[in-house]
């Protein structure tokens, strides 16, 4: 039914396109010699432009997971406070950006910093073709700003890492066994904002997944069993995701390629002094409107990665 519903909404977009582009060849027929006719036309003509690179991007969706849900994970790096109050900044922006898009969010786990900020966070945004989208956040960010911390007003430079993997859904993939010997679950109380139960129980998740190192938590919800379910969904795309990586590494080898290790690299720069300006140095794409891009335009940066991703046949 899912796949009725987008295959649906696909063909939609193409008669909308249809219509807009009849009525903007009738008003042009029929009333061009009325006063603001140009006007109606040209937003048809918009509309109608809009909806093909709506569909010109969505062609670039073919990957396995490309029209999951994802789960994005955000850890300040070297920087002090300016680097939890960086991370929590990209928290914003990437909620703005799926609110923008009518994507439904839900924070499974934050770590507030001592002074400001956040430590990590991570959270889910549901949508078509979410995973598709956010995939190329994945890497390190780097902020340049005077920092409003600093009582001399110096410059600082400070990093976050953002992972993101696609939202798995219970027994969807096959390849991926978890088994209960190989976790350990701790309980904690829960450190999130207000509520009765926050640090009243233990209602709060940690699970380690030992032969992988993963850890994953969740303390939003008000039940432990929510919260294990929520994490054991985190721990399922992380582990389907390093499986991913593995596999596309092997094939890598096989061709002899040598590609660039985006995790843990820098792959955006966000300057805001001494002037303002964000560029990806995947591609290149740059932009002096810092404002925009840090309220949730990044489309900007990520239509022109899928595009070399396509190129380039990763």
């Amino acid at each position: 039914m899912k796949q009725l519903a987008d295959l649906r909404a696909d063909t939609g977009e193409f008669d909308e396109i249809t219509v807009s582009l009849h009525d903007a060849r009738e008003m042009l027929d029929v009333l061009a010699d009325e006063a603001g006719t140009e006007d109606e036309v040209d937003a048809l003509i918009a509309a109608a432009t809009a909806r093909v690179d709506r569909l010109e991007l969505a062609a670039n969706f073919d990957g396995e997971y490309d029209d999951h849900g994802a789960i994005v994970t955000i850890h300040a790096g070297a920087g002090g406070v300016d680097a939890a109050d960086w991370a929590q900044m990209l928290a914003r922006m990437y909620i703005r950006w799926a609110e923008e898009k009518h994507f439904e969010t839900h924070v499974a786990d934050e770590s507030p910093a001592e002074e400001a900020g956040l430590k990590s966070v991570t959270f889910f945004v549901r949508g078509k073709n979410a995973y598709g989208m956010l995939e190329s956040e994945r890497g390190v960010h780097r902020l340049v700003r005077i920092s409003p911390f600093d009582q001399q007003h110096r410059r600082h430079t400070s990093f976050a890492s953002v992972d993101v993997v696609p939202e798995i859904e219970s027994g969807e993939a096959s390849d991926v066994e978890i088994r209960p010997e190989d976790l350990r679950i701790e309980t904690f109380k829960s450190g999130g904002a207000g509520g009765q139960y926050v640090n009243k129980t233990e209602s709060a998740i940690r699970i380690i997944h030992v032969p992988s190192g993963i850890i994953v938590a969740s303390q939003q919800e008000r039940s432990q069993m929510q919260n294990r379910d929520v994490a054991m969904s985190i721990l399922r795309a992380k582990l389907v995701q390093r499986e991913l990586e593995e596999r596309a590494q092997k094939l890598s080898d096989l061709r002899g390629e040598r590609r660039a290790n985006e995790w843990g690299s820098q792959i955006r720069s966000y300057v805001l002094a001494p002037y303002m300006m964000v560029k990806d140095h995947r591609t290149n794409v740059e932009t002096g409107n810092a404002t925009a891009v840090l309220e949730g335009s990044i489309d900007t940066f990520i239509w022109p990665y899928l595009q070399q991703r396509q190129r380039l046949g990763a």
